[in-house]
């Protein structure tokens, strides 16, 4: 299975749900934009990039009060398939698309993956609430999109795992998006869209392939470079304290050292 090949099939579902996609992140531009579609992928390559995901113990481990995950960029050192899965959403033709779809110049792919590749998480793992970095790992480009694919067969909802959009802040109601089976859920980015992943219940795996889109604008009245910064759930009082310090704190760093004290291994290195 190759990257043309299999951009070839998105492609074809993003024009055929082109107009209710659309309208969907317009109606929500104002707040966090989103659209997901359903069936991205023929079942049977769907189910063979699951197949292909590495076990936990070959990925790295993030394991913090931000964060409880498996996460990989290093694409080489799995099964090909997830490479190409994963540079299939980089085909120009897909970017020409979605950036028809939320009416955003200059959009671009990162071929570093930085912050992208694949995730996966187990049983009580979870991604508190949290604004993404706000550029590519240069500070040359404006993060404006997130898509995240899901692929893992039956996922329920209740078994947790799901995206969560927070238009309100932590004081407001979240908007659940189920990360179900062969879904492409994709989000804006920029310095109110406070997002998570919800803690996993169930005795399964949630694999996810996810791409950052870049722009040489910001979406809002954005002028300052920020970290990815983390809050606490509504009712993680204490975490939440900790959490904004921590931000504050990895800020203030960044300031000093505008490309960080320690270099990320978050990144593709061909």
């Amino acid at each position: 299975m190759k990257r043309t090949e299999i951009a070839n099939h998105i492609l074809a579902r993003l024009e055929n749900e082109k107009l209710s996609i659309k309208q969907s992140y317009m109606d929500t531009k104002n707040s966090i934009g989103y659209f997901f579609v359903d069936e991205l992928l023929p079942v049977e390559m769907a189910l063979a990039i699951y197949k292909a995901f590495p076990p936990a113990a070959a990925m790295n481990l993030n394991k913090s009060l931000r964060e409880y995950k498996y996460i990989a960029a290093q694409m080489d050192k799995y099964d090909p398939i997830l490479e190409e899965v994963l540079f299939a959403f980089q085909d120009q033709r897909i970017i020409d698309v979605i950036s028809d779809i939320c009416e955003i110049d200059s959009l671009y792919p990162d071929e570093n993956l930085y912050a992208g590749g694949i995730s996966r998480m187990e049983q009580s793992q979870f991604l508190n609430p949290h604004l993404d970095n706000s550029h590519d790992k240069d500070r040359e480009k404006w993060r404006v999109l997130n898509l995240l694919y899901y692929v893992s067969p039956d996922w329920k909802q209740e078994y947790g795992g799901n995206l969560e959009l927070w238009p309100d802040g932590m004081e407001g109601k979240q908007i659940t998006v189920h990360s179900k089976f062969n879904r492409l859920a994709v989000m804006a980015t920029h310095d109110t869209s406070w997002h998570s992943v919800s803690p996993i219940t169930h005795h399964a795996s949630r694999c996810c392939v996810s791409n950052y889109y870049f722009s040489d604008s910001a979406l809002k009245d954005e002028i300052n470079f920020h970290v990815t910064s983390f809050r606490g759930r509504p009712e993680q009082k204490i975490r939440d304290v900790i959490l904004q310090a921590d931000s504050v704190l990895r800020m203030g760093i960044r300031k000093v050292f505008s490309k960080g004290v320690v270099e990320t291994n978050h990144v593709y290195k061909k």
